[in-house]
């Protein structure tokens, strides 16, 4: 039984985390100031005896040495995403993305953290044209966001080399699940085209839709983070890891799976048109990974595809919708 601290645990992915460390027997620590993260998402913990909630801030070192003292291993999920968010407000993006990073960084340095998990992001690819993406070639950033993300593996290691804390960055591409919230401006893809389906509504696809996306089921990413944890060979940890299936989906195609799979539960879905609206600025037009680095190193084997993911996610949502 190790001690765990997640941070933005009461997010989508970090909540899911947080359960699953939950059911296999460790003491979990949360640490979130609920700006884009849900009380919601921990109502089945918070009456745990091996779970604790801190309300903090990664802005804060104060925030980060509380939650960090006696940890074993830290999942750092806390962020903040969105491509167009930064662009919007880059400040923000990078006062939570850089100096919150560095402060959980220099946090869990102190405290004698023995791993250091991060979720990096597959923007870090940049304008690099190459497919699939290899972790050792990456392009220039295309938004203020990716450079967060590419500043937080600098920082990761150059801390493993000065301070010898070992850090493990998992690049996170398109990730979807049970608990990505469907609302709000910045809300992904998926939830949000689920949403408006299931209101009869007409999705908006950015372009004509023929962009690419290596989307991930969120169950994909919580075993890559169980394999940073606990892997014992030298050379899997100081590094980054590309976390996704490895099969890349266009949005014309990923909108034709949600109608079919929602139309099994209303039909009226499968006649609700699609629109096409001007390409995303900051957007790439392919994302396609490769695994087998984490194959090798870590012994990933993703176990859903996006048609399997999907099947699960939207039976989820209409589940939870239709209550509402």
């Amino acid at each position: 039984m190790t001690n765990i601290l997640v941070t933005g645990g009461a997010g989508f992915i970090g909540s899911n985390l947080c359960e699953t460390l939950i059911e296999k027997g460790h003491h979990v620590t949360c640490l979130d100031n609920f700006a884009t993260g849900k009380m919601e998402n921990l109502e089945t913990l918070l009456p745990h005896p091996n779970f604790k909630l801190i309300t903090g801030d990664i802005r804060s070192l104060d925030d980060c040495r509380n939650a960090t003292s006696g940890v074993d291993y830290v999942f750092h999920e806390a962020a903040l995403g969105s491509v167009p968010r930064s662009i919007t407000d880059p400040i923000t993006t990078n006062d939570v993305n850089v100096s919150g990073f560095l402060n959980m960084l220099v946090a869990s340095r102190d405290a004698g953290v023995k791993r250091f998990i991060y979720a990096a992001s597959s923007s870090t690819y940049g304008d690099s044209a190459s497919l699939p993406k290899i972790e050792e070639v990456i392009g220039r950033p295309l938004s203020p966001y990716a450079i967060t993300k590419y500043v937080n593996e600098l920082y990761a290691d150059v801390f493993s080399r000065i301070y010898g804390i070992e850090c493990i960055g998992l690049r996170y591409f398109n990730v979807f699940g049970r608990r990505q919230d469907p609302n709000g401006a910045y809300a992904a893809v998926i939830p949000l085209f689920v949403k408006q389906l299931m209101a009869h509504e007409s999705p908006v696809i950015n372009g004509d839709g023929e962009y690419s996306r290596d989307f991930t089921y969120v169950d994909n990413v919580i075993q890559m983070n169980l394999l940073a944890m606990s892997t014992t060979n030298p050379e899997a940890v100081n590094t980054v890891y590309n976390t996704a299936f490895g099969d890349r989906t266009t949005l014309n195609q990923l909108t034709g799976y949600l109608k079919e799979f929602l139309a099994t539960f209303d039909p009226g879905i499968a006649q609700i048109d699609i629109v096409h609206g001007p390409n995303r600025q900051g957007d790439i037009p392919h994302s396609l990974a490769s695994i087998d680095k984490a194959r090798r190193l870590l012994q990933y084997n993703p176990q859903f595809n996006l048609r399997d993911g999907l099947k699960e996610v939207v039976k989820w949502y209409w589940e939870k919708m239709s209550k509402e």
